[in-house]
């Protein structure tokens, strides 16, 4: 039986698990299962591992996204880049096999543990048939691992894009200095904070929402409710919006991908 699973704490929920048992069903797949694996310290990887040896694939979730970087092996290009993984591939191998290879640094086991970041391939392929070329400029509310993976495609398009945060962070402003002018100059709006998923759907990123326009695109990378407060302001303003669904899908279709593709 192959294992597949989900890694972060504390895990409540998950979409994944239920996408996943899902398909597997409809596809009658029966030679995988996919778990949750509630881990309250990153370090608690390896031990997750050994004590598992048929996780073939896990998905990466808060608060792990970036830590997870210093036990893996190898990590692929865009990843690398974004500095979040929320995909890792497990392989069956000497790790004198990987430094042979050429590959990133020897990890003290026998499995090899590659990252990736289907997020950045989840929202790119959701977010790009919405984008017009007054889209030329992006506030992206938030700063964690999905943020990296919104910066990664939006740096790939040549998006301009600025960072609005609770606490500082360089290059970014906070949202008590976001204007009516900042949102009237990017008309495009990704949200990746956790303000108003289920069950706190009173709550939205405190942005100046009169400003918005027609022109304005909204993001909610939240799926859950399928309209946040955040979706519902930019629809009152006539702007167009999404939910971050279809980019669940995506990423955790190729995520399957990359687990099932052959060395």
């Amino acid at each position: 039986m192959k294992q597949y699973g989900l890694i972060g704490f504390p895990l409540s929920h998950s979409f994944s698990k239920k996408y996943f048992t899902d398909k597997f069903k409809t596809e009658e797949i029966e030679d995988a299962d996919y778990e949750l694996y509630p881990i309250e310290h990153i370090n608690d990887l390896p031990r997750l591992l050994k004590d598992n040896p048929g996780i073939c694939g896990l998905n990466v979730t808060i608060p792990y996204k970036e830590t997870v970087l210093e036990h893996l092996d190898w990590i692929e290009h865009d990843a690398k880049n974004a500095g979040a993984v929320n995909c890792i591939k497990v392989i069956a191998e000497s790790p004198i096999s990987a430094a042979f290879s050429g590959e990133v640094g020897i990890k003290g086991h026998d499995f090899r543990l590659e990252g990736y970041n289907t997020d950045i391939y989840g929202f790119d392929g959701s977010i790009s048939p919405l984008l017009a070329s007054y889209h030329d400029k992006a506030l992206i509310l938030g700063d964690g691992g999905a943020a990296k993976a919104v910066k990664c495609v939006l740096e790939n398009k040549g998006i301009d894009h600025i960072s609005v945060t609770r606490k500082r962070v360089k290059g970014g402003i906070l949202f008590s200095e976001l204007t009516a002018d900042h949102i009237a100059d990017h008309k495009l709006i990704v949200n990746t904070t956790p303000l108003g998923t289920y069950p706190n759907i009173d709550e939205c990123p405190p942005i100046p929402y009169e400003a918005l326009t027609g022109k304005h695109l909204l993001f909610d990378l939240i799926y859950n409710p399928a309209i946040t407060r955040f979706l519902q302001k930019g629809y009152e303003h006539k702007a167009t919006t999404k939910n971050g669904y279809e980019m669940l899908v995506l990423q955790a279709e190729k995520a399957w991908e990359i687990w099932n593709a052959k060395d």
